[in-house]
């Protein structure tokens, strides 16, 4: 599910962006998404020889309770399949106040990360990050969760925006789509606000050596 570094950047056939970067709203983006979670978590069982599924549910319970031991995907994919016991949902992906989720998503990030090869340093991080944020949007603004998944493609494959450019983003995605005024959903010019942001992270990509598949 996941893409090789140096993989060309391809369109969605669903949502018409980038692979991966229509998540959590086109549904086979976010399956993608969840796809990079759940290809770690199958690795894990294989090594584990895993035949059952009391013995998926010990080892899941054995993988949160030392997060700093196993790689994030591992860790997001365990958390998947305990179910909450203040909200019922799955553990860490709840509403944002939940007693139960709240810290299991905090306890999440003490999972290793590790760069693959021919990638900057901190890549791996940011992909973690990001993906996080997609498969729980409630805990972050609406314009962090377009931020996020926009750059998501150019990540998996390999990339990693400077600083200075990701803060370039988020102003750049802050004046297009301010908190306060018209809603954005409401919003006649919403369609053509969002061709400017997308237009900006192309270029970004194009600047960073993206490869970019022709739209068929």
């Amino acid at each position: 599910m996941r893409p090789a570094v140096g993989a060309a950047l391809r369109r969605c056939a669903e949502c018409g962006g980038y692979e991966y970067g229509g998540a959590p709203a086109c549904p086979s983006c976010r399956a993608r998404v969840d796809g990079i979670v759940e290809e770690g978590w199958s690795a894990f069982l294989r090594r584990w020889d895993v035949r059952d599924d009391d013995q998926e549910a010990a080892l899941a319970e054995m993988v949160v309770a030392e997060p700093d031991r196993h790689d994030w995907r591992v860790v997001d994919a365990a958390l998947d399949r305990l179910v909450c016991a203040a909200c019922g949902d799955r553990l860490g992906r709840g509403p944002v106040g939940c007693s139960a989720c709240d810290p299991a998503h905090g306890f999440r990030y003490a999972a290793i990360e590790t760069d693959r090869p021919g990638v900057a340093p901190g890549n791996e991080h940011a992909v973690r990050v990001n993906v996080s944020v997609l498969r729980r949007p409630q805990t972050a603004s609406g314009n962090e969760v377009l931020a996020r998944r926009l750059v998501l493609p150019m990540l998996l494959v390999g990339l990693l925006p400077t600083t200075p450019e990701a803060h370039q983003l988020n102003a750049l995605i802050k004046s297009t789509f301010p908190p306060h005024g018209a809603s954005p959903t409401r919003d006649a010019c919403l369609a053509e606000r969002h061709q400017l942001v997308e237009r900006a992270v192309e270029d970004l990509f194009r600047r960073h050596g993206a490869v970019i598949r022709p739209t068929p």
